[in-house]
C-alpha cells in the first residue's frame, strides 16, 4: 500500500523523482512509487520502499526504550515526541488519557512509529512492571536527580507529564526514578516536547549503536 506524501519540516514535499534504469527485482519496493517519484519525508536509505517494509527494517532495529506522555488535558507536544522517538527507534510510544491528539507535529513518523493507548496512568504501570521496564519519571521536582548525573536503565519506560501540570501524582509516586534537565535560566520548566527529546538522547548516549545511525 503507497503511503501518501504529507507535511515535512521544509513546508513542502521533497523527495526524488521516478526511478531511473531497470526496476529493482525486490519485494521491499513500492511500484508506484518507482513509477512516480517518492516525496515522502523518509531517509535515502528508505527511498521506494512500501511502507510495510519500513516499519519491518524499523522494528529490527528498535531499542529497548519505550516513552510514555500523560495527555489529560489534550497535550500539543506528543507529536514532538512522536517524532523524535521515530527518529530513535523507540521501542513504544505510550499515550495516557485522551485519545485524541494533534498529530501535525508528528510529521507523519506515527506511521512509522509504534503507539499505544492507555486509560489511565496504572494501567500504564501495569504494563510497565509485565513488560520488566523501570519507569523513570521526568520532571523538575522536589527530590528528583539530575539527568545529566546519573545513567538511565536500559530497559525503561521514560514518563512525561503534560505542559503546564506536568508529571501526575500517581506517575511520580510509581516511579523507580524522578530525573529532571538542568536548567541555568528565568524559565522555570522547559517544554515537554524538548525535554522528551534531551532525555531520549541520554539514553541513545549511553545504551545506543552509534555506528549503526544513519
Amino acid at each position: 500500500m503507497t503511503d501518501t506524501a504529507g507535511p515535512t519540516e521544509w513546508g513542502e514535499s521533497p523527495g526524488v523523482g521516478p526511478w531511473q534504469g531497470p526496476l529493482p527485482d525486490d519485494p521491499r519496493y513500492d511500484p508506484q512509487l518507482l513509477r512516480d517519484g517518492d516525496t515522502r519525508n523518509v531517509v535515502d536509505q528508505y527511498r521506494y520502499w512500501t511502507r510495510e517494509a519500513i516499519i519491518i527494517d524499523i522494528d529490527r532495529r528498535r531499542h529497548p526504550l519505550h516513552i510514555a506522555i500523560e495527555n489529560f488535558g489534550n497535550d500539543a507536544n506528543i507529536g514532538a515526541v512522536v517524532r523524535t522517538a521515530n527518529a530513535f527507534a523507540v521501542d513504544t510510544v505510550h499515550i495516557v488519557g485522551r485519545r485524541r491528539w494533534n498529530r501535525r507535529g508528528a510529521m507523519v513518523t506515527d506511521r512509522y512509529q509504534r503507539l499505544t493507548h492507555h486509560d489511565t496512568t496504572a494501567e500504564l504501570l501495569s504494563f510497565a512492571a509485565d513488560a520488566g521496564l523501570t519507569v523513570v519519571a521526568v520532571d523538575n521536582v522536589p527530590g528528583s536527580v539530575r539527568l545529566e548525573q546519573i545513567e538511565l536503565p536500559r530497559k525503561c519506560l521514560l514518563i512525561f507529564g503534560q505542559e503546564g501540570p506536568g508529571i501526575t501524582q500517581e506517575a511520580q509516586a510509581g516511579a523507580a526514578l524522578t530525573v529532571s534537565i538542568a536548567q541555568f535560566g528565568s524559565t522555570r520548566s522547559i517544554n515537554a516536547g524538548v525535554a522528551a527529546g534531551i532525555a531520549m538522547h541520554a539514553w541513545i548516549a549511553r545504551h545506543a549503536d552509534i555506528s549503526a545511525a544513519w
